[in-house]
């Protein structure tokens, strides 16, 4: 058994070997933080309140609220609150979230989802494509810092969530303080890193085949042809469950059209490529 393990670390660079611990970390992590978003809800309207956190009139008003701005500006603006997101992080499940009920029109991808866990004491705002233009990742951490936790620090959740949403409104029309329309160099989406990634991981794959098929030849090759540890590794901890793949990932269904008493047609199956912030008290 020593001799396997020696000859496993020198068939790897110190890089391959980092990346290796890399993916069994966030392996680990997404074994342990699994949170399982709701199916797309019959009636879809503008607040989910999971935990009773807001009363009837509370969840009321603020419903009301976010369905008359879609209705005047066709921007979905949804809050979901729950107790914890088991230890996965709020800014990528509120993503995938976003993403797999299609929140916002397909073409204009103007959906915006406020995921609040409460226990968890943590909140996040997550944009779709078509409006993190205006609500950057630095607009969404000032709105969330600002405007929204000092509420919270005094447990008033129902005054920080309009108040947050009332920043989004002026930001989405240019009025809120320091926001800079149009200027789309604040942050650089978190899909634009994830794609680099993929690109990297499949790079790192292609060298450590070729470096196998150059040694099929001698004695010291890999003679089964078949995956390396390395593969397994990287191929194994892709995603949860999948960017592109199963439900929850970045590739999730988009939203169908449904009737009820929240916004008129239902979700349309914007996109979401990652891009807000968030933050805690």
């Amino acid at each position: 058994m020593p001799n396997l393990n020696r000859h496993i670390f020198t068939q790897l660079s110190l890089k391959q070997f980092s990346l290796i611990c890399a993916m069994l970390f966030l392996g680990m992590q997404s074994v342990l933080g699994q949170f399982t978003i709701p199916e797309i809800p019959r009636e879809q309207t503008s607040v989910y309140d999971y935990i009773g956190l807001l009363s009837a009139d509370e969840k009321t008003s603020l419903e009301n609220k976010l369905i008359k701005y879609s209705d005047s500006t066709s921007t979905q603006i949804v809050v979901a609150i729950i107790s914890s997101t088991n230890g996965e992080n709020i800014n990528y499940l509120g993503a995938q979230w976003g993403q797999k009920w299609g929140i916002g029109q397909a073409k204009e991808d103007n959906g915006i989802l406020i995921l609040l866990a409460r226990d968890d004491r943590k909140i996040a705002i997550s944009a779709g494509y078509g409006v993190e233009h205006l609500l950057t990742d630095a607009m969404s951490k000032r709105i969330i810092e600002n405007d929204i936790i000092p509420y919270f620090k005094q447990n008033d959740y129902p005054g920080g969530l309009n108040r947050g949403a009332e920043a989004i409104f002026k930001v989405l029309t240019g009025e809120y303080q320091g926001s800079r329309q149009g200027n789309s160099n604040d942050s650089v989406p978190f899909g634009f890193f994830f794609f680099l990634f993929i690109v990297f991981i499949f790079i790192i794959i292609a060298i450590s085949k070729n470096r196998r098929g150059g040694g099929n030849n001698g004695s010291g090759g890999n003679k089964s042809g078949g995956f390396s540890i390395l593969d397994a590794i990287i191929l194994s901890n892709l995603g949860r469950g999948g960017y592109g793949g199963s439900s929850g990932g970045f590739g999730g269904s988009s939203g169908g059209s449904f009737g009820g008493g929240g916004f008129g047609g239902g979700f349309g199956g914007g996109g979401f490529g990652g891009g807000g912030a968030s933050g805690g008290w």
